[in-house]
């Protein structure tokens, strides 16, 4: 992340081959949005993970932080909160953050069974309802295909009996590829969630095509790189096309990439930072790159 600090400074200071430093979102400009198939319900097409960047203690400094960085996602036009039982103490923050915040706000609550057995991945989801508070989550979702054969007909109870509105399966890693295909061709799911960004594009082959035959909803994670993709434009400036599509900042170019595939509904982005949260989310506004521009900005990063 530091690099990505390193890219805010140097944006500031000098600006970026005389782009403007865009205020997307400002005015009257409508937020993307996706259309959840099987519901008709539509979600900004950018949203917010919690791994590693809610895994804090109750240090009341971090914990307003986390309540700013929430508050500017919503003031921003983001709905789609991610997290997991696995991110350690992210759910109890989440909770406790919204809590904190204007009961006005209502997010898209999507969170993780991560556990073998019936009865124990039981408990894990009523321990994060619990933890998350305000009643029954938006999306369930098995969490790295872990025991999914086991945990889908308990969602399909909760399902039925209102206690969460939509379920799904996730991966973070391309040996799983194969497996969650093989569901998303055998089972009725409403969402999955696996890898995508601008240099890992294995899900353009088989999965993406997939979801979008399926009807199955789409969220990207991972879709920096865990940072790396900052690290991979260090010192170097926004292409002069980056102003075709209105960003501002290389968060915005990789962001526009992911959610400009026509089989992608949302992809959720972490950090701990209102700066890094301002980035991410101003890429809910403005022009997307069509067919051609996604070849280019693959080409132009290839490039170096």
């Amino acid at each position: 992340m530091l690099s990505r600090r390193s890219l805010l400074i140097a944006g500031a200071l000098v600006g970026v081959q005389g782009l403007p430093r865009l205020a997307s979102g400002a005015g009257n400009t409508p937020a993307l949005t996706r259309v959840i198939p099987k519901s008709g319900e539509s979600l900004p097409a950018i949203g917010m993970g919690s791994w590693i960047t809610f895994h804090i203690g109750n240090d009341p400094d971090e914990l307003a932080i986390r309540r700013d960085v929430l508050r500017t996602f919503f003031a921003r036009g983001g709905a789609v909160l991610d997290s997991s039982p696995m991110y350690g103490r992210s759910e109890a923050v989440l909770g406790k953050c919204l809590r904190d915040l204007d009961p006005g706000i209502k997010p898209f609550r999507a969170t993780k069974v991560w556990i073998l057995g019936r009865r124990f991945g039981i408990e894990q989801m009523q321990h994060s309802e619990n933890l998350w508070g305000q009643g029954g989550f938006d999306l369930m979702q098995v969490h790295n295909v872990l025991n999914w054969d086991t945990h889908l007909p308990t969602l399909r109870e909760w399902k039925a009996a209102g206690r969460i509105r939509y379920l799904g399966v996730t991966t973070s890693h391309g040996r799983r590829h194969d497996e969650l295909e093989q569901i998303m061709r055998t089972e009725d799911l409403d969402f999955v969630q696996f890898t995508y960004n601008i240099v890992d594009r294995e899900a353009e082959e088989r999965l993406l095509p997939l979801a979008a035959e399926r009807g199955i909803v789409v969220i990207i994670n991972r879709p920096f790189r865990q940072g790396a993709l900052f690290d991979a434009v260090q010192g170097r400036h926004l292409p002069g096309w980056a102003a075709e599509i209105e960003c501002a900042n290389w968060a915005q170019i990789f962001l526009k990439f992911i959610i400009s595939h026509p089989a992608v509904t949302c992809a959720i982005p972490a950090t701990s930072q209102v700066a890094h949260m301002q980035e991410n989310v101003g890429a809910l506004y403005g022009a997307l790159p069509d067919e051609a521009l996604r070849r280019r900005m693959v080409a132009d990063l290839a490039g170096g």
